[in-house]
Order: C-alpha cells, then sequence, then structure tokens
C-alpha cells in the first residue's frame, strides 16, 4: 500500500465529541422532563446537560474550523458538507409544515364550540394587525437577504471589507427583527394557553424567532472568523452554510406572514369568510 493518501475524503481520528454529545442531550432531556414535573433537582440536571451541549457543539465545531483550516476539507468532502446541509435545512421544512398544518387544520375546519365560536380567528380574539410591525419585520427581513447576498459577493471577489460590512448589517437587522417580535408579543391580546389561535400563532412565528436567533448567532460566529481571517474566495462553506440557512429563515417568514397575519387576520376573515 502506498505510504501517501490515494483519496479525496478525510478520515477521521477518534473523537470524543458524540458520546459526550450524546450523554448531555440525554442529560438535557430528562432533567426538563423531570423539571417540568415539578421535581427540583430537575432543573441542575438540565442546565448540566445544556452546558454540555454548548460545549459540544463549540468544541466539535472548532475542531471542524481546524480541518478546514488545515487542508483537509476537499471539493469531495466540501461536496458532502453541502448535502449534509441541504438535508437539514430540508428536515428544518418539515418541521415548519407541521405548525403550519396545526393552523390551517384549525382554520379551515375550525370546531363547533364556544371557545372558537365556528369562526376564523375565533371570537374574541383580536388578531395583530399584519400591517404594522410584521409588515416592518417581512420588510427587515427581506433587506437581510440582501446584505447577507452582498457580503457572499464580497466574499467570492476577495472582498474582505465589503464581507464584514454586510455581516455587520444582517446581524444588525437579525436583531432588529428579534426586538420587534418580542414588543409584538408583549402587547398581543391574546396569550398561549386557552385558545387554538394563540397556541398555533405563537408555536409557528415562536419558532420562526428562534430560528432567527439561531441565523443571528451563526452569522456572529462568521463574523468573528472573518475578523481571524478564515474563509477565502475558493474555501468558505461555513459562512455558505449560514447564508442558506439565513434565506431559509426568510423564506419560511414570507410563508407566515402571508398565511397567519394576513390570511388569518381581521383582514382575512373579511376577504374570505368562513360558511361552516
Amino acid at each position: 500500500m502506498a505510504a501517501g493518501k490515494t483519496h479525496d475524503f478525510h478520515i477521521l481520528p477518534p473523537s470524543p465529541w458524540p458520546i459526550v454529545g450524546s450523554v448531555s442531550a440525554i442529560l438535557m432531556t430528562t432533567g426538563f422532563v423531570f423539571w417540568w414535573h415539578d421535581e427540583a433537582w430537575g432543573k441542575w440536571v438540565a442546565m448540566l446537560g445544556v452546558l454540555g451541549v454548548l460545549f459540544t457543539m463549540f468544541s466539535w465545531w472548532t475542531d471542524v474550523r481546524n480541518e478546514a483550516n488545515a487542508g483537509f476539507h476537499t471539493p469531495v468532502v466540501q461536496l458532502h458538507h453541502r448535502y449534509g446541509m441541504l438535508l437539514f435545512i430540508a428536515s428544518e421544512v418539515m418541521f415548519f409544515v407541521a405548525w403550519f398544518w396545526a393552523f390551517f387544520n384549525a382554520a379551515l375546519y375550525p370546531p363547533a364550540g364556544e371557545a372558537v365560536g365556528g369562526t376564523w380567528p375565533p371570537k374574541g380574539i383580536e388578531p395583530l394587525d399584519p400591517f404594522v410591525y410584521p409588515l416592518l419585520n417581512t420588510l427587515i427581513l427581506l433587506l437581510s437577504g440582501t446584505t447577507i447576498t452582498w457580503a457572499h459577493h464580497a466574499l467570492i471577489h476577495g472582498d474582505r471589507k465589503g464581507l464584514k460590512q454586510g455581516l455587520w448589517l444582517t446581524i444588525g437587522l437579525g436583531v432588529l427583527f428579534t426586538a420587534l417580535q418580542a414588543y409584538e408579543y408583549a402587547h398581543a391580546e391574546f396569550g398561549f394557553s386557552g385558545n387554538i389561535y394563540g397556541a398555533t400563532f405563537f408555536m409557528a412565528t415562536g419558532f420562526h424567532g428562534f430560528h432567527v436567533i439561531v441565523g443571528t448567532i451563526f452569522l456572529a460566529v462568521c463574523l468573528w472568523r472573518a475578523y481571524l481571517g478564515d474563509f477565502t474566495p475558493r474555501q468558505h462553506f461555513g459562512f455558505e452554510a449560514a447564508a442558506w440557512y439565513w434565506h431559509f429563515v426568510d423564506v419560511v417568514w414570507l410563508f407566515l406572514f402571508l398565511s397567519i397575519y394576513i390570511w388569518g387576520s381581521d383582514f382575512g376573515r373579511a376577504a374570505a369568510p368562513y360558511f361552516g
């Protein structure tokens, strides 16, 4: 057998992070379950699990970054990373399909009980005006899609300054979106519990808000790496994955805005009344 490497794949050395991450995930989920069942010790187990998951994420991704900088990420390896990211985004799409399904099932076939009243939105629910903060957040996310694209093109053309500026703007817009959504939630005239509208609304939009926070952190890490000198025009999958994720978040919001905020509001009720 030849002593040199004769293939384009990267054979990973033994790593502790799969087992550490698995144990941490078990501790986290188990701890939350017992905590929610009023077991005081469950809180500490859950926190230990959360810290373990965060430590695993930081350590494992640091190893991946070091492998990339060492030249182990050949074109074949990068291609497989792209496949993995696409499959991850596809799984996230199906995650949101569940919340859209729940919302439309309740909206198109509302129960006849007093809690819903045979209409959608249910009687007694004052939905948010879609053309105030939701519309503003839509414009913010659409603008952020252009700034992250600007950063991507700047990276491809070797413009490090444009890369950093585009990332700073995108991160700022992500933080602004989160702040406006928090303000909107604080002033909503309906809650999460007690009605199907509030439950489906907050689950769909709330999980999207969580994804915006994750995407903002993702981009902040890319900005930090950009200042460290990472990413080249030929090798920048970490940034590319973050940009794909951010565009996915943008597209999901457009569907949320059109269906839940507009169609599922008083405006939608007036335009298409329920004939149940």
